[in-house]
């Protein structure tokens, strides 16, 4: 297939589509934008007009700016764009995360964006397969050691480590993207251990997912007026970013905790500054990803997002016609997504 004959192009802005005149997450400003979902690495203020799910419209307002040209399409149902047909289908990431088909007289293509069709979640619409003759997956754990447990069971696992620290009078700390891990926690934690509190930028989303219907575990804003409620029983929920924040001298000793599919590893477990480490992602698994480019039943697969060289090459040995899609955002999500 030439590059003339692409339903999406790989350019210097992003993932672009002639027949319709637009971008699939471009990372430069341009006219018009479909976005898979809103972090940072797929969603880019300044573009002139923003498609998305209707789940996503107030996730993506937070990240590109309120005043933004955004338009919505329910899952599942199709636009006219030009020359092109373009419907959004759930990907099971974060609130609001889509599969964008495209369909034009060349053929029918799925970019997938950042999906999780390994481990389900109530903090979002589970992921569902498309049929298409290209599909366009991410790899971000696109290696054969990465491999989920069932949710229950990281859950269980960090109610104990919690519950082992509140005997101890430890305060538990757990670093998360504020859009998407967080919300994925607080999904599943029992607020029966103990109580749980957000810090920094964690509390911009999570009314966005509460006014979606999603149930969180109940929470309180870390404050220092609120710290002591928290000190030496509770667990806190923080962006990465504000690890270090002084709030954390008012909770006396803490024990840092990490969730995310790179604790898979025992060496990237060392890596992080951290007590204990759980295998959680929002990203799909090796088993996933192998599931989702069988499930569409194309025979020709891009590979973007992370493994590019060796993922590709695998499924080049199974008989697959598979080419890297590099893209600006070459990996494990420049914004923490993982």
């Amino acid at each position: 297939m030439t590059d003339r004959e692409a339903v999406i192009r790989v350019t210097e802005a992003g993932f672009y589509c002639p027949a319709g005149d637009f971008y699939v997450d471009p990372w430069r400003k341009v006219a018009r934008a479909v976005i898979t979902h809103a972090h940072s690495d797929h969603a880019r203020p300044g573009c002139g007009a923003y498609l998305c799910p209707v789940e996503g419209r107030a996730v993506l307002a937070a990240r590109v700016g309120g005043g933004a040209v955004i338009d919505t399409l329910p899952y599942g149902e199709r636009k006219r764009i030009g020359d092109a047909v373009v419907s959004l289908h759930p990907a099971g990431h974060i609130l609001g995360s889509a599969q964008v088909r495209v369909e034009t007289a060349a053929g029918v293509w799925v970019v997938s964006g950042d999906y999780n069709n390994s481990t389900s979640t109530p903090a979002c619409a589970a992921f569902e397969p498309v049929r298409c003759d290209v599909f366009i997956t991410e790899s971000t754990f696109g290696l054969p050691l990465y491999r989920w447990p069932r949710p229950e069971v990281v859950f269980a696992e960090i109610h104990r480590w919690w519950a082992a620290n509140r005997e101890e009078g430890l305060t538990s700390v757990l670093p998360a993207y504020p859009l998407g891990k967080s919300q994925r926690l607080l999904a599943g934690l029992d607020g029966e251990v103990g109580p749980i509190a957000v810090h920094g930028n964690v509390k911009t989303f999570l009314p966005l997912y509460e006014a979606a219907g999603i149930r969180l575990a109940p929470t309180v804003l870390l404050t220092e007026k609120t710290a002591p409620e928290i000190r030496g029983k509770g667990l806190v929920i923080m962006s990465s970013a504000a690890r270090e924040a002084g709030i954390l001298r008012k909770l006396g000793p803490v024990s840092h905790g990490f969730a995310s599919g790179w604790m898979q590893t025992r060496a990237a477990r060392r890596s992080r500054d951290g007590d204990r480490g759980f295998v959680m992602s929002d990203h799909a698994d090796w088993p996933g990803l192998l599931a989702a480019v069988e499930a569409t039943g194309a025979r020709r697969i891009g590979v973007t997002h992370g493994e590019l060289e060796s993922f590709t090459r695998y499924l080049s040995e199974r008989g697959y016609d598979a080419f890297a899609a590099p893209t600006r955002f070459t990996g494990e999500g420049s914004d923490g997504g993982e």
